[in-house]
Parts: structure tokens; C-alpha cells; sequence
């Protein structure tokens, strides 16, 4: 059969230990990895094990991709779907599962012969210890797609900085993809537009720099605003006070790629029946949707029945938080309205830990002076988790203005 792939993803073929695909958003490796998987699971009988740090259900998993090649590149006459894994006629079989998730059943996996592990950059060094001995069958294969985060990261220090014998390093881009979509193209350069820096990681894929471990440097600041009928929101989220946290509310606007932070609620020692009044500083929050943290669900369920039914829980997984900054990051600038004080000494102080002895600054976010700070991630929780969808549409109308300016020229 003939199939198209991108030009960098050729050594899939070749018969090698590992090959190690990097680099940033778009270059299609997670579609030209599952496209090579199923033409060689056609081909030969293969037992291929598709592996991530994390997996709690299917659909955290690669299934669905590898579904949707199946259909286009019509090899439905090849395998079976079936909900929690693939088979081949032939005897082939994809299966699925997370390494830190479950490494037992990880450690006791007989003859794979190829490993996909998606997503590698957020595979731990002990993930590795267990997963690469389990894969030892004869001439088997680790095949390793990944977006760098940092140079410290395990994954990237193991396989790009120091690789291993028999290995083969594919950095591939956006500029690598022959398919590249004009949604993400606007995506692209919208981001390039507002954050050269995130753009460099995001698009480029260079590992994260940060000339300080100020979280939101140079995106904030304080300024009266009034909101108009044309901004989208308002959006609402909440923050639950433990021991001696605060309890906080905080209400958003989203205008001209901008976020604006016009309200908010503040109290430590707040008890669960004054949490109501204490709210009513905001009253319209009882006519809105509030996305309130999910780690305490006995909390939400006593505001759903004490004025605030459309309260509800913010999803979260793993990353939530470092897709939350990039997200607030994306934004051309955020706005906090003076009245705010509580939400603008956060915005100063939300800082990446720093090493004591060196001075480096880490990639762990301190876990204080984040209250207001989580609210707003509630609150935009639905965006976070569809950035590449939903948020595009606030900020298309920006892009294609980019894109005519640039024909001009």
C-alpha cells in the first residue's frame, strides 16, 4: 500500500532500537507514528504496546488516533476495534497503558516488539527503569514522540542530550509537515505575535527558558477598566480555604485578547454556611456558572443547595496547572482592576522555586500565593483544556488581520 509521511519521519522504517521524534506542535508525529504502527502491524504479526506516563481510561490514550488511521487509510479489511484495544487478522495487537499508572502490568508485558510512548517528555527516570527492560524481545523497538520541556527533564537528558547507542534522533516542525492546517498556522502565529518566548517552546520546540521565576513577568498589570457589552463573560471561579488558606472569588471578562480580572472575594477562616454570604459581595456569581476546585466536592454540594446551583466542579489532570499558565500566558496582557489588591499581589508574587545554593531557577511552581491565581484557572477551565479549539476562535479575527499585513508587505 502507499501512504504519505512527512520526509523527517523515514527512519520509522528502518530497523532500530530507538527512534526519538521531538520538537514542537504540528510536525505530525503522533499521526506519522500511529500511520507507520498499523501499515507494519498489517504487514507483520507485531504485538505493539502504546505507552504514556499516565493513563486512567482509553481515552487518554492513542486509540482514537490510530481508529481514525485505520479509516483513512482504509484498513478496516486489517483490525478489529474494540473498546479497550486493537487486533489484527493477523495476529498483531495494540494494546495500551500508562507506566506510573500501572507498572505492574507494565513489568509482566511478554514480547512486545515495538514501544510507543507518547508524550515522552513527561515520563519520569523511574518510568524508564521499568519500561525499557520489559521491552527485550528480539530485535524489539522503543519508539519515543515527545514535545521538549526542559533540558532537566529526564526523557530529554536520556534520548536527545545524551542519546543512547542505536538511537535515531528525528527533530521535526511545523515547517516538517506538508499538511500543515491553516487553523494552525493562525494558531501559530497568533502566539508568535503575543509570546515569542512561549511561541519558541510551543511551535519551535526549544526547551522553556525563563529569565526569572516571576510566573506572569511582564504580562499583568494594575489599570481601571469598566466592562462593555461586547466582552465575552463574565467568567467565575473559586477557591477553597484550607487551615490557613483563603477561601476566594474572582470574576473575569475576555476582551480584544485580553483578560480583565474586574472582582473578587478574600477571607482565611471562612466557615462552609458563611461561604454564601461571604460570596454575595459578587451577587450576579448566583446567576452564573462558578467553576470551583474539585478536591472539595462537599463544599460545592453545599453551595448547590445554599444559592448557588449553577456551581460546579473544575476539571483537572495531569499538567493542569503548567496548561493554566500557558494559557494566562497566551493572552496579550492581563488587566486587574485596582479594587482587586489581593489578585495583584499574587500576579507579583506566583514564582517558580529557585534552587538555594545556585540561584537556578526550577520548574516546580511555589505552592503559595496562589489562591486568586487558581480561581482565575477555574474559571477558564473549559478554555485550558480546548486551547487549540476554542480560544483560537477569541483571537481569529487578530490573526487574519496579522496574515493581510503581512500580504501587503
Amino acid at each position: 500500500m502507499k501512504a504519505q509521511f512527512p520526509e523527517k519521519l523515514k527512519p520509522l522504517f528502518s530497523p532500530v532500537r530507538y527512534k526519538v521524534a521531538y520538537g514542537g506542535r504540528g510536525g505530525a508525529k503522533s499521526w506519522g507514528f500511529a500511520r507507520a504502527l498499523l501499515i507494519i502491524a498489517a504487514e507483520f504479526k507485531s504485538k505493539i504496546l502504546c505507552a504514556r506516563e499516565f493513563q486512567n481510561s482509553i481515552k487518554e490514550s492513542v486509540h482514537a488516533l490510530l481508529c481514525s488511521q485505520i479509516e483513512m487509510l482504509e484498513l478496516s479489511y486489517a483490525f478489529k476495534i474494540q473498546q479497550t484495544e486493537i487486533t489484527g487478522y493477523n495476529g498483531s495487537e495494540f494494546i495500551f497503558s500508562g507506566i506510573r499508572t500501572n507498572p505492574t502490568r507494565i513489568k509482566s508485558m511478554e514480547g512486545v516488539d515495538i514501544c510507543w510512548v507518547e508524550e515522552a517528555e513527561r515520563v519520569s527516570n523511574e518510568s524508564w527503569e521499568i519500561l525499557i527492560p520489559t521491552i527485550r524481545a528480539a530485535r524489539s523497538e522503543i519508539w519515543i514522540s515527545m514535545n521538549p520541556h526542559l533540558e532537566t527533564d529526564p526523557t530529554y537528558r536520556r534520548f536527545i542530550a545524551n542519546p543512547p547507542p542505536g538511537a535515531v534522533l528525528m527533530p521535526i516542525s511545523w515547517r516538517d509537515n506538508p499538511w500543515f492546517p491553516d487553523e494552525l498556522k493562525m494558531e501559530k502565529d497568533y502566539l508568535a505575535s503575543v509570546d515569542p518566548q512561549a511561541y519558541a517552546h510551543v511551535w519551535e520546540g526549544g526547551c522553556q527558558t525563563r529569565s526569572d521565576s516571576q510566573v506572569l513577568g511582564g504580562k499583568y498589570r494594575i489599570e481601571w477598566f469598566e466592562p462593555q457589552k461586547d466582552w465575552d463573560g463574565p467568567y467565575f471561579g473559586a477557591d477553597w480555604g484550607f487551615s490557613q488558606d483563603p477561601t476566594t472569588l474572582v470574576k473575569l471578562w475576555i476582551h480584544d485578547r485580553k483578560l480583565y480580572v474586574e472582582r473578587e472575594v478574600w477571607g482565611i477562616g471562612i466557615e462552609l454556611d458563611d461561604i454564601p454570604i461571604r460570596f454575595q459581595v459578587i451577587p450576579e456569581s448566583k446567576q452564573h456558572i462558578v467553576r470551583g476546585d474539585c478536591s472539595r466536592p462537599e463544599t460545592i454540594s453545599y453551595l448547590q443547595r445554599h444559592g448557588y446551583p449553577n456551581m460546579r466542579a473544575a476539571a483537572k489532570w495531569p499538567g493542569s496547572v503548567e496548561d493554566g499558565v500557558a494559557f494566562l500566558r497566551s493572552f496579550e496582557s492581563i488587566i486587574i482592576h485596582p479594587d482587586c489588591h489581593h489578585t495583584a499581589e499574587e500576579a507579583r508574587m506566583y514564582s517558580y522555586k529557585v534552587d538555594r545554593l545556585t540561584g537556578d531557577v526550577l520548574p516546580d511552581i511555589v505552592d503559595a500565593s496562589n489562591h486568586m491565581i487558581d480561581g482565575i484557572r477555574y474559571a477558564l477551565e473549559p478554555m485550558i483544556k480546548n486551547s487549540g479549539t476554542g480560544f483560537l476562535d477569541l483571537m481569529r479575527d487578530e490573526v487574519e488581520t496579522l496574515r493581510q499585513q503581512r500580504a501587503v508587505v
